[in-house]
């Protein structure tokens, strides 16, 4: 995942950076931009002094994800493959976009917009596809565990 990430953010930089007018797909329900961001969730925190941002953006969440992988490795046997998944995919998300972070002085490549009309989401890359699969997963996941447990009655 963290390969594809590169991948499409090195096509991105390459066929977007200097394009005036987004690509339009799909009667305008995607369109490929290029921009970058120095913060994080609709660039929260872009304005933030750079030794700031470089640590709540780059350096914790490094540390966070190296914890949290250590935790996926030594639990990795106790859990199925569906409670994995999202483990897998919030690690994928969150390296990818901490990879940009370290290598472009805090800028993350972002280029795909989805909407209809005026509805649209907020700019992102496939490391924020990843973070936002993974969240699905878990929330559904979440649900399915509580449907599943036996009502208590007090």
């Amino acid at each position: 995942m963290v390969g594809i990430d590169r991948f499409t953010k090195i096509l991105a930089k390459e066929h977007l950076q200097y394009r005036q007018e987004p690509l339009s797909y799909l009667n305008d329900t995607i369109r490929l931009g290029y921009a970058e961001n120095t913060g994080a969730f609709l660039s929260f925190g872009a304005d933030w002094p750079p030794r700031v941002s470089f640590w709540v953006f780059g350096i914790i969440p490094l540390l966070l994800l190296l914890g949290f992988f250590i935790y996926c490795i030594t639990k990795a046997k106790q859990l199925s493959f569906a409670r994995l998944l999202p483990f897998a995919l919030v690690f994928a998300g969150g390296t990818g976009n901490i990879v940009d972070r370290l290598i472009y002085d805090r800028h993350v490549t972002d280029f795909m917009n989805v909407g209809i009309g005026t509805l649209r989401t907020g700019i992102f890359n496939f490391a924020d596809m990843c973070v936002t699969t993974a969240v699905i997963i878990l929330v559904f996941q979440s649900c399915k565990k509580d449907k599943d447990q036996p009502e208590q009655i007090h």
